[in-house]
């Protein structure tokens, strides 16, 4: 099946099971200080998961955008990417282990609403207990599971293996369904159960892998089993059950309303339809592989170019769907991980033998295999285009540079230097001192990048605080006049206007918003007009913290998604008479749930002079649009 076939399957399945299917959240969270990408289908869904109600109901499903940088030195094998899409389904406190196991294992196996996978290529795997904290093996999930494969005439025999170790000595045994520690089958924020402060909530999972039939590698034990690394197996779902709450002295209490959150990988799935175990054979990949072929004048399955394939397939699709979400190539955080994706591509390139520019052409293949589920990154395919050439250009020069510096300094050659000062990648100057007989001290090199990325992580805990770059005076101006921009989008274009992602630096103001069409330049000057007024009405910004139901009944603006505590700020523009501890929200101009922080006065936009300015409108996605603005 292509993968269009295996998402559009999935979400259809559970539509028909009381589903809400729900949009994927952006692959960079917006205002989330925690982490710089979405990295899995869970990470958006944490706050419902935890109790608070969801408000599209209690069976929820998506395909989700995925980033995970920590993966980028794994790529190069058959499974391993950056970017993937984790297909998801959820109950809030509604269903449990039967329906969720059932369901799952009918998508797989069926051929009419499913994926017709062979049962027989099933494997399971279940929580063996965790003697540490006391919990009890997950007996229920076995003997569901048993079931299940009874149905399809197959015996499910139980092998108890309790960890990879005893895995790899211990070896398959004829079992079906495999249960191992809490390391392998328990989820919570904080790991085992040992490690979970009071409070926090938790529970077993069970893992289905697709076997591919592979011989066995004795490089990652003597036996094989489910959970060994030699790519015979790979799993392709986890059903996660959140059952239990931590109390204080220790021992565990069942949640009163208990959660379900499976997670399977679609590109893997859609790996499993074709038999193959390499993820880089499905469809999307299709265009852009052969690309690279004629280009290279190659072959993908030329045992010596392979790896150097994947890392290119799996880099520029990240990186396109990253530039089509608004992350241009830079040095921290972010920007730092794409433009690295894009340069490890240019020197995988080198290494097929491609010398001249090939990151947009191949990068264009991406565009035009996600136009369906992915409109956004087609949209922004001239954009993309532009910034692969200008990265490509300006990183070969820096391939010169970098050589002409490594040739200065001998064998006294300083890795950390080269990549943090010229972006000369790390693997290359080793793989140079290999050449010369000079041995890096890798661990040396790792502990200054672990340092130079803990800076990049600190600063962007700041960057994205608020969804402000900084607090400094015109940043602050800048968010200020996000509010009121907000306001005016909605008088000019309609209610339906509301907020889909914000990005504000002391340089410009960025709104994504929904609306179907291209502003027109009559409704561009309308709206700078409006918020022009507004500036020089000197309108007092007010803060009143207050409850979130009230703030709601107010119809107090709000972020799409967002999770807000029971007491939240508002921050209410006008009217111009109104005081602090009087703020009078029916005749306000502008009335936001927000953090803050904000000028006293809209006059303060105004300040030398300046004045509100629209310099961009254009398409973000599909329904969204996106503006760019400044106060000059």
């Amino acid at each position: 099946m292509t993968v269009s076939d295996v998402r559009k399957r999935y979400l259809d399945f559970f539509t028909k099971r009381g589903h809400t299917v729900i949009p994927s959240a952006p692959i960079v969270p917006e205002n989330d200080p925690t982490t710089l990408f979405t990295s899995s289908g869970m990470q958006p869904l944490v706050p419902y998961l935890l109790g608070q109600p969801h408000p599209a109901g209690t069976r929820l499903a998506d395909s989700q955008m995925s980033f995970r940088a920590e993966d980028i030195e794994e790529v190069g094998d058959n499974r391993h990417t950056t970017f993937f899409e984790m297909l998801g389904n959820w109950s809030l406190g509604d269903y449990f282990k039967r329906e969720q196991l059932s369901w799952l294992f009918e998508y797989l196996t069926s051929g009419a609403e499913g994926l017709g996978l062979d049962p027989q290529r099933l494997y399971v795997t279940v929580f063996d207990g965790d003697k540490e904290s006391g919990m009890n093996a997950d007996t229920e999930s076995v003997e569901i599971w048993k079931g299940l494969f009874s149905e399809k005439g197959i015996e499910a025999k139980l092998v108890e293996l309790g960890t990879e170790e005893r895995g790899n000595e211990a070896g398959m045994q004829n079992g079906r369904i495999f249960s191992y520690g809490a390391r392998k089958n328990w989820w919570s924020r904080a790991g085992v159960p040992s490690r979970m402060p009071t409070g926090e909530i938790g529970g077993p999972d069970s893992e289905v892998f697709y076997d591919f039939g592979l011989p066995h590698d004795e490089r990652f034990g003597k036996e094989c089993h489910p959970n060994c690394d030699c790519g015979r197996f790979i799993e392709i779902g986890n059903s996660v059950f959140m059952q239990f709450i931590k109390n204080a002295d220790g021992t565990f209490g069942e949640l009163p309303k208990r959660n379900v959150d499976f997670g399977g990988g679609l590109e893997r799935l859609a790996a499993a339809t074709r038999d193959n175990p390499d993820v880089f054979l499905i469809d999307v990949f299709d265009a852009a592989r052969g690309i690279l072929e004629d280009r290279s004048g190659k072959s993908y399955a030329d045992p010596s170019a392979i790896r150097s394939f994947r890392i290119i397939l799996d880099h520029l699709r990240a990186a396109s769907f990253m530039l089509a979400s608004g992350i241009r190539p830079g040095n921290s955080e972010q920007a730092y991980v794409l433009r690295r994706l894009i340069r490890r591509s240019i020197r995988e390139a080198d290494r097929l033998g491609i010398k001249e520019a090939v990151l947009a052409e191949v990068a264009e293949g991406f565009g035009a295999a996600y136009a369906e589920a992915y409109p956004f990154v087609r949209a922004e395919a001239n954009l993309i285009r532009e910034e692969l050439e200008k990265e490509e250009a300006q990183f070969r020069k820096t391939l010169t540079h970098g050589l002409r510096e490594l040739e200065k300094m001998g064998a006294d050659i300083d890795a950390f230097t080269l990549f943090t000062t010229y972006g000369f990648p790390v693997e290359l100057t080793e793989e140079i001192a290999g050449e010369r007989g000079v041995k890096l001290d890798r661990q040396a090199v790792q502990v200054k990048m672990e340092e130079h990325q803990a800076r990049s992580r600190a600063g962007a805990a700041q960057k994205f605080a608020g969804g402000l770059a900084d607090h400094a005076e015109q940043t602050v101006r800048y968010h200020t006049a996000h509010h009121l921009l907000l306001k005016a989008l909605q008088m000019v274009l309609g209610p339906g206007v509301h907020q889909r992602g914000s990005n504000i630096t002391s340089e410009r103001l960025r709104i994504d918003f929904s609306y179907e069409a291209k502003m027109t330049p009559v409704q561009i000057a309308e709206v700078e007009n409006i918020v022009n007024g507004k500036i020089a009405e000197a309108l007092p910004i007010i803060r009143t913290v207050m409850n979130k139901g009230d703030a709601e009944k107010l119809g107090a603006e709000h972020e799409f998604g967002a999770t807000y505590p029971e007491q939240v700020s508002v921050y209410s523009i006008g009217p111009k008479d109104a005081a602090d501890g009087d703020p009078r929200f029916t005749e306000a101009f502008s009335l936001e749930f927000c953090g803050g922080p904000h000028v006293r006065n809209t006059r303060e936009l105004g300040a030398g002079g300046k004045h509100f300015k629209i310099i961009k409108e254009e398409a973000s996605s599909a329904g969204i649009r996106r503006i760019k603005a400044v106060l000059e």
